[in-house]
């Protein structure tokens, strides 16, 4: 059981080099405020020979709220564990993931807001006192078990920061959220990853993905990885401009950075339901997604762009988003 919601990392120099993630806040990129302060509180809970205060990381997919959490555990020089939220079922399972710490290690829980209430509950003491309390039911008897944890820091990462329970949010002593990045960080984001991968692209290839990658990270190099599929078939040393112009327009990513889901999307709204309001539900029966998808990959970057609105009535199309789609606007 413990393999399947457990996975141990090793922040070894050889292994970090291999992927394109930077291994130190002075490599990060981006997210400034929150990687200037990490530095402050790193460094003060080194100084006082102490764990860190757990930290609690939210905001859109891809915006490097992972990256973030293998960082602090390499600046603060500890070992990282990593779990999911969904993973962690029953009090047996946190059990298991909390008993393999070793002091000061970094526990990081992706998508923490679905872990079920009754094992946050199970979470609080472990979070505040360092002690686990569970109890083991066993051939119709029960009995209390209690753990003594070494001081650890968890880290967790939500993209709903509203669905986590004010107890638990409140318990972390560093909550900051991630936003989206700017053209320019994104550009040196992918000249970076280039490096790393060995494949030279121009400043102005580089600054096209950069614009068009939804200002995510993430994005931007699963962007470059597939531009470079196309300029290697070429036989080119360098992904130039032309090549990426074409490759990005075979992957159905225009301009502004929407791809063929985001075109849906916004037809099925503007041309099904007259520009809307119309409700998510609605929507995501009418172009075949998950819900969840909508609200956590279509629709932040739609919001933040201005091509969507929500009402309390649904979803509601913006004049940007006529013109973006060659519909004329009725208001």
């Amino acid at each position: 059981m413990e393999e399947n919601i457990l996975e141990k990392e090793k922040l070894t120099t050889d292994e970090i080099e291999e992927t394109i993630r930077p291994q130190n806040l002075q490599e990060y990129i981006g997210q400034k405020e929150i990687t200037d302060n990490l530095k402050v509180f790193i460094q003060a809970a080194k100084i006082r020979n102490e764990s860190l205060d757990h930290v609690l990381l939210y905001g859109p997919p891809g915006l490097g709220k992972t990256t973030l959490a293998h960082i602090i555990a390499n600046e603060l020089g500890v070992g990282i564990k990593t779990a999911s939220g969904p993973s962690i079922e029953k009090s047996g399972d946190l059990a298991a993931v909390l008993s393999n710490l070793e002091s000061g290690d970094v526990l990081f829980i992706d998508e923490i807001h679905r872990m079920p209430k009754y094992i946050e509950e199970i979470l609080y003491p472990a979070m505040e006192d360092f002690e686990l309390d569970i109890v083991i039911n066993n051939d119709g008897h029960s009995r209390n078990i209690k753990i003594d944890l070494p001081p650890f820091t968890l880290v967790g990462a939500t993209t709903r920061a509203g669905d986590i329970s004010s107890p638990l949010r409140d318990r972390f002593g560093i909550i900051s959220k991630l936003n989206y990045y700017s053209v320019e960080e994104l550009i040196e984001i992918v000249l970076r990853t280039s490096r790393v991968l060995g494949m030279d692209i121009s400043k102005q290839a580089a600054k096209e993905i950069g614009s068009r990658c939804r200002r995510t990270p993430r994005i931007a190099n699963r962007l470059y990885k597939r531009v470079r599929d196309f300029a290697l078939v070429k036989e080119l040393k360098t992904i130039d401009y032309d090549t990426t112009i074409d490759s990005l327009k075979k992957l159905k990513v225009d301009k502004n950075g929407l791809d063929a889901i985001d075109i849906e999307y916004l037809n099925a709204i503007i041309i099904k339901f007259n520009g809307g309001p119309v409700g998510i539900e609605t929507i995501a029966t009418s172009i075949g997604e998950e819900v969840t998808t909508i609200e956590d990959v279509v629709e932040p970057f739609l919001l933040q762009e201005g091509f969507i609105k929500r009402t309390p009535r649904g979803r509601v199309a913006t004049e940007k988003s006529y013109n973006h789609l060659n519909i004329p606007y009725q208001n």
